[in-house]
């Protein structure tokens, strides 16, 4: 019989506090004290910043021109549009790059008659510009060639690309090894001679800037007459997709985007995003970060995981109605086909794994296989690095060649681990937390050495232990609607922003039964108050949960259920004596 993991299932973390900042939050706010402590946990200790971060608006944006040769990208797609120039844009297969293309492509086909796009087949083509894309768009007559969520890397490409008499712009958003491609501008954020503030854009993010910047440009020129211009905020769905994908921290202009932008969701505006929440069971819902990134943005990514980009590209371009259903019926069945291969994947590694590690074995996980599809071990990878707290590479293989996918926890930029194992790979690229890699398959062991080595020197032992990271202690009394309704304005979630973990001390467990896909259900009482709770995907420890006093770290929900709704506690994690 498989031995059951123990309680807790995490080392338990109290963030210190502040007492001087915390009183100075609830008196010049007028937040509850929970509240407080919360924003000091997020290192926002200043009211004024404090006001900015609860009520997230376009207006606090920063100036787009900032950014290193936005002026020459707004100058040459300016001359391209007076000029009537073909311009293709051309994106990546993941959500960050299907809604960079989408949202550049729906802004210009509104004032270029001749715009197209492309998005290289993941398995054919590979990531980033190629010299046969290139030739081809030469043939096609294509003058200005724009990237979005990819170039950076593409020296080679571009100079071709270059020297056959086609300018391109990069607006990309990954780490940048060294050389500047030959393109007419490069937007970047992490360039060194970059002012833009922000550094953590996700590409979609860039090209909003650049919309921004273009469009004040095309204005100062009178090319639209008096107030007739586009309105940018209607884009801000397919920013918030975006953004939300790529896992980019949520904070500062990331933060407003995502806020607004959820609420455009939610607002069902846009035909392929209203027929995609109902193909996802949950229409009129509305959208939070978290129905965001488990409903909608996996069937996005799906279709350029397994398939082709260009259904979901053209799902988000559409005002058809029947051809948006058609097309989010497709991406949804390349979902599950996705989720299938995803948990093979996922329980072939826990096989060949202890679960949970040896706390003195602090080294990254490196698999490879010739059985897994390239497009779905990024996902794995992701559910490595949550359930171990370790950087996950995993690797597809095909004719001796490695395609991996990197993951990473947030103590560790992967990608500068990765510059340094460069003389074992044939091409890297990526950013903090997400890397992609290609290795001859003869050097992936030398690799696997090699980066573990780098990952011990860079990062202590003990950060590898899967933490619960609490944001304060409390009572069961002080859970109620009005501090739900504080917590809300702490939305969206995300990283750099988690939800609220809160922890109770001495509660009883009444009632526990396990419901669903192995969800733990349960009523909490403490303090004279009883709550409901949910533990997703934990029904195995039903059996250690007897009425003894424990420990329980959550965070607090409003459940909605056929039109009613109550308080709810989300478990992350239960502390139950030695001795029970």
């Amino acid at each position: 019989m498989t031995e059951v993991r123990r309680l807790p299932t995490t080392s338990w973390r109290l963030r210190k506090e502040n007492h001087d900042v915390q009183r100075l939050l609830v008196r010049e706010l007028g937040v509850s004290p929970l509240i407080s402590r919360i924003l000091e946990n997020r290192d926002i200790c200043d009211p004024d910043i404090a006001r900015r971060y609860l009520s997230p608006s376009l207006s606090d944006l920063h100036n787009p021109f900032l950014m290193q040769d936005m002026n020459k990208a707004v100058d040459r797609i300016v001359r391209a549009i007076y000029q009537k120039e073909k311009i293709v844009v051309y994106g990546d297969y993941d959500a960050d790059g299907i809604t960079a293309v989408v949202v550049l492509l729906r802004f210009l086909r509104k004032i270029h008659p001749d715009v197209s796009y492309h998005i290289p087949d993941r398995i054919t083509e590979g990531y980033g510009l190629n010299r046969t894309a290139v030739e081809r768009f030469r043939a096609e007559g294509v003058g200005l060639i724009v990237t979005v969520d990819c170039g950076i890397s593409d020296l080679e490409p571009i100079a071709h690309a270059r020297k056959q008499g086609l300018d391109t712009i990069i607006l990309d958003h990954h780490e940048i090894s060294g050389i500047l491609p030959e393109a007419v501008a490069v937007v970047n954020p992490h360039r060194k001679d970059c002012r833009f503030p922000f550094k953590h854009l996700a590409a979609v993010g860039i090209v909003f800037n650049f919309l921004i910047a273009l469009r004040g440009a095309l204005r100062r020129d009178g090319f639209w007459k008096e107030d007739s211009y586009p309105n940018l905020r209607e884009y801000l769905d397919l920013v918030a997709l975006g953004t939300l994908g790529d896992i980019v921290p949520l904070v500062d202009e990331n933060r407003i985007f995502v806020k607004i932008g959820l609420n455009l969701i939610s607002e069902e505006k846009r035909v392929g995003v209203r027929v995609l929440k109902r193909i996802s069971g949950i229409e009129y819902r509305v959208i939070d970060s978290g129905r965001a990134s488990f409903a909608l943005i996996p069937r996005i990514n799906a279709a350029g995981r397994i398939a082709s980009a260009t259904d979901a590209v053209e799902l988000l371009l559409s005002d058809n109605p029947d051809q948006a259903e058609e097309l989010a019926r497709k991406l949804d069945e390349f979902n599950r086909k996705r989720q299938v291969m995803e948990k093979a994947i996922f329980h072939e590694i826990l096989k060949t794994i202890a679960d949970p590690l040896d706390a003195d074995d602090v080294g990254p996980l490196v698999f490879a296989s010739p059985d897994w599809h390239p497009g779905v071990i990024g996902i794995v990878a992701s559910r490595m690095v949550d359930r171990f707290g370790r950087p996950a590479i995993l690797i597809s293989l095909k004719n001796g060649i490695g395609k991996g996918s990197g993951r990473s926890i947030s103590d560790f930029n992967i990608y500068e681990g990765l510059k340094s194992c460069g003389s074992l790979l044939m091409s890297f690229g990526g950013h903090r937390y997400a890397a992609g890699i290609s290795i001859r398959e003869e050097d992936i062991a030398s690799f696997s050495v090699q980066f573990r080595k780098i990952l011990r020197e860079n990062v202590p032992k003990t950060d590898f232990r899967v933490s619960t990271a609490i944001d304060a202690q409390c009572s069961l009394t002080d859970i109620n609607h009005k501090l739900l309704d504080e917590i809300d304005r702490l939305a969206p979630f995300g990283n750099r922003n988690p939800e609220p973990i809160l922890c109770v001390r001495n509660v009883t467990v009444v009632s526990p039964s396990i419901v669903g896909n192995n969800h733990l259900k349960m009523r909490v009482n403490g303090d004279g108050v009883s709550r409901n709770s949910i533990w997703f995907s934990k029904g195995e420890f039903l059996q250690y949960l007897t009425s003894v006093l424990m420990d329980i770290v959550f965070t607090p929900q409003l459940n909605t259920w056929n039109g009613s709704s109550e308080i709810q506690l989300k478990m992350k994690d239960i502390a139950v004596p030695l001795n029970s």
